[in-house]
């Protein structure tokens, strides 16, 4: 019989929901189904006004975080239907939330997700774990990168030492050293897809430049690139996390006033800056055989050309390595369920600056299942 969870990840990007049903009988996480929901139009308004926007009613968070909470209980029913399983089937579900608001350099440190975990454990009859990044954060961590432990368990080898970057609305690294008593590395690198998506949002009307057409066929500003490039956070020193609080169009903004550029040529700047931190994070490495990403990134070809010309080595997607890149992410968040069922820690210090290894996460219990 398996030992099946499932991971629910909701990103930065706010594109929507990874749902995926993983069966750990095996060493080996085998993806059982997946599914993607889009954000009905009007809680993607809510979400983006609440992620963008530095001030929210309670009256209106408490509202989004119920009505998040009943559209992920939604999504795992039909992710339920779609590999004919049932609740009873499920140990758990590992929901990650949508991040409001993340905050590593603030005193205290402080990171808010929502997405009631309570209505999904009530709607689904399932056990829920969530708020896995505040325990960290209690520990003198900054409650994220979260996924290094899970890179760890499947990605590492003895042959070569690897990076594994995930393109999400920001980007993040691990570094694997094929040397396993090195410390495990990883850090935000910076703006992932979030910039580049929010300047075709404002400027062009769309969700996202599709495959990169848009940037190909436009020129990187070098002096903007430059200014970008020279902000402090590129050359802070791990561990460090960042979001959408900090890369967003405000903080382009004052780089955009000191060298104009037009709206074409801004969005192939900001796809080489996502190319760039992300090169020059994992050459902040030790020496590196291989980089495997994943992440909504990997289906832009314009930014992934532009990445492979950047690296110092060979680059390709976490598919020929176990897990398809789209639902990388979402089986993480389904592992570190696994680990806070099991009393496993889920958090790498070396990663986080925690104190101490830790369970993370609480536990929402289902009544309805038995043992």
């Amino acid at each position: 019989m398996g030992q099946y969870y499932i991971g629910l990840m909701s990103g930065t990007s706010l594109d929507g929901v990874d749902i995926a049903i993983v069966d750990f009988n095996n060493d080996t996480p085998v993806v059982m189904s997946t599914r993607f929901r889009t954000y009905p139009n009007e809680l993607f308004l809510a979400l983006k006004s609440a992620c963008r926007e530095p001030n929210i009613n309670l009256d209106d968070l408490g509202r989004l975080d119920a009505e998040l909470g009943c559209f992920y209980a939604q999504c795992i029913q039909q992710s339920l239907g779609d590999a004919k399983l049932n609740s009873q089937d499920i140990i758990a579900i590992g929901s990650h939330g949508q991040t409001i608001q993340h905050s590593p350099n603030s005193h205290p440190v402080h990171s808010l997700q929502i997405g009631d975990a309570n209505r999904i454990a009530e709607n689904t009859g399932i056990t829920v774990i969530a708020d896995f990044r505040r325990r960290d954060i209690a520990a003198g961590g900054q409650g994220a990168p979260l996924v290094p432990a899970f890179h760890q368990a499947v990605f590492q080898s003895d042959e070569e030492s690897r990076a594994i970057v995930n393109i999400g609305g920001i980007s993040n690294v691990t570094f694997l050293s094929k040397h396993h008593d090195e410390a495990i590395i990883g850090f935000d690198c910076g703006p992932g897809n979030t910039l580049m998506d929010q300047w075709c949002q404002q400027h062009f009307d769309i969700p996202y430049d599709a495959a990169g057409k848009l940037s190909k066929n436009a020129t990187v500003n070098s002096a903007l690139l430059d200014s970008l490039l020279n902000d402090a956070y590129f050359s802070k020193a791990p561990p460090k996390s960042t979001g959408p609080e900090y890369f967003n169009l405000n903080w382009l903004q004052t780089h955009l006033d000191k060298h104009p550029t037009s709206t074409m040529d801004t969005l192939s700047t900001l796809c080489e800056l996502t190319a760039s931190c992300i090169a020059q994070s994992v050459m902040q490495l030790a020496p590196v055989d291989r980089t495997l990403i994943c992440g909504g990134g990997v289906h832009n070809d314009y930014f992934q050309k532009r990445l492979n010309a950047l690296a110092n080595s060979p680059v390709e997607t976490t598919g020929a390595y176990g897990v398809d890149p789209d639902w990388v992410e979402a089986v993480a968040f389904a592992w570190l369920a696994k680990q806070t069922m099991e009393g496993k820690a889920g958090n790498i210090p070396s990663v986080t600056g925690a104190k101490r290894a830790v369970i993370l996460g609480a536990i929402y219990p289902s009544l309805s299942r038995k043992g």
